[in-house]
């Protein structure tokens, strides 16, 4: 096992080894309990209970589906490199394709199934570095910021720090709730950790603070810690069983929106986290197509488990900042995805004081790649503010995206700069033109 993972060539052993996994699991596991509150608008008090997704399979799903993409990526492209349902992507599921789009939470994972097909079919044709190379960086960056700034949107009106204003749309909170003052104190506790660089610090966040929403009586102590793993059939293979709804132009639009964000934020994490762990080899990536390939998967084998799309973790950077090198770290955290099935009587204590921190933190994560957005020209300025700006205050991811994608080729041509402009981007031009047309209600 050794010198199949290349221990010696890398420099790197099992101890080591066992310490990145776990770190990058505690970096990440606070997604065990945020997809399943995300996903079924926990904090959407209006939404009919008949119409959400069961989050005790969600938990399931989203251990089972990081436990495959992140033992697959280290078997298989022996990459230090975690995957799970992504933060992003899941805000889009729910609240933009379930709640803004009125689409049954069966049918979006219908549409997450189908992003996979096409992930995996890119993949095997090469076509997909072809498109990667098509879409300006500045667009990139846009989309991933944009997303940020949507998440710690929604992390403040979960936390009920930003509320409903009459005058104004939205204003501040008066303070005065007490599941309020709870999140502004997790909000704190998580800060000081990221501060601090503590490995997990969200997870560790998110733990600090459902223990003092139960030690003041904000949230119920569960009965138990360690108990059955919750039912899956809720939600697996209705991907499958919903294929036959997909064929509308407002499903296509969807599947495209899973598609790009999911394409670039794939991309760019794995050659991130390939660089930090100094595995690049000439710029290039070794056994690239093997770990594209993991990740396109995993997009599939989530959806039938019953979760939204699953992807490689910038969190496998704090297992490779603790000294991972190989696959086995990878393997080692998704050993412990699968012995996280048993603790999903926690769920019960993840209210949305808890969840909101968390979607906070890695907002401002995600927002960070906003400085590499090339401002001093205008003619990139003008289509990757629109896109940040539009993600939260529509409301909507996939608006966002569609805006700065039919502005980019308008302020290049008018700039005189057409030729720059790839001819995918002109395609894409006209699909958002038609999905603004006739595809939103």
């Amino acid at each position: 096992m050794r010198k199949y993972f290349q221990f010696d060539e890398l420099g790197t052993n099992y101890r080591t080894e066992i310490i990145a996994g776990l770190t990058t699991f505690l970096s990440m596991a606070y997604i065990l309990f945020v997809n399943p509150f995300v996903l079924s608008l926990g904090a959407v008090k209006d939404f009919p209970n008949e119409l959400r997704i069961d989050q005790g399979a969600v938990f399931v799903a989203t251990a089972l589906a990081a436990a495959y993409g992140s033992i697959l990526m280290g078997v298989l492209a022996r990459y230090p490199i975690a995957l799970a349902p992504g933060m992003g992507l899941n805000a889009f599921f729910a609240f933009t394709v379930v709640l803004h789009m009125n689409i049954p939470w069966q049918t979006a994972l219908a549409g997450v199934f189908v992003s996979g097909i096409l992930f995996t079919i890119l993949t095997l044709t090469g076509i997909r570095e072809k498109i990667i190379e098509a879409i300006p960086l500045d667009l990139k960056y846009a989309v991933g910021a944009g997303i940020g700034l949507f998440i710690t949107f929604i992390g403040f009106q979960n936390a009920g720090i930003i509320v409903d204003n009459p005058a104004t749309l939205v204003g501040l909170s008066d303070f005065k709730n007490g599941n309020t003052l709870l999140a502004i104190f997790g909000l704190f506790v998580t800060v000081i950790l990221m501060v601090k660089r503590v490995h997990g610090g969200v997870f560790y966040g998110m733990v600090i603070t459902a223990i003092t929403g139960m030690i003041f009586g904000l949230i119920e102590v569960p009965d138990k810690v360690v108990g059955a793993v919750p039912d899956l059939s809720p939600t697996f293979g209705v991907a499958l069983q919903h294929l036959d709804q997909i064929f509308t132009l407002k499903m296509i639009a969807v599947v495209l929106t899973f598609f790009i964000v999911d394409f670039f934020d794939a991309t760019g994490t794995l050659l991130a986290v390939a660089n930090q762990a100094g595995l690049l080899k000439n710029n290039k990536l070794p056994r690239a197509g093997k770990a594209l390939l993991v990740d396109a998967t995993a997009v599939m084998v989530g959806a039938v488990l019953g979760t939204s799309t699953t992807t490689s973790y910038i969190e496998s950077s704090a297992g490779v900042a603790a000294g991972g090198r190989s696959g086995f770290s990878a393997v080692v955290t998704g050993i412990l995805f699968l012995l996280a099935l048993f603790f999903s009587p926690l769920l019960s204590v993840i209210t949305a004081p808890v969840t909101a921190p968390a979607l906070i933190i890695v907002g401002v994560l995600m927002a960070s790649s906003i400085g590499e957005i090339d401002w001093k020209k205008f003619e990139v300025a003008v289509p990757a503010f629109f896109t940040l700006i539009t993600m939260p205050l529509s409301y909507s991811i996939a608006t966002g995206i569609a805006i700065g994608f039919i502005f980019y080729p308008i302020t290049m041509v008018l700039k005189g700069r057409s030729k720059e402009v790839h001819p995918i981007l002109y395609v894409l031009f006209v699909i958002f033109i038609l999905y603004f047309l006739f595809l939103r209600e």
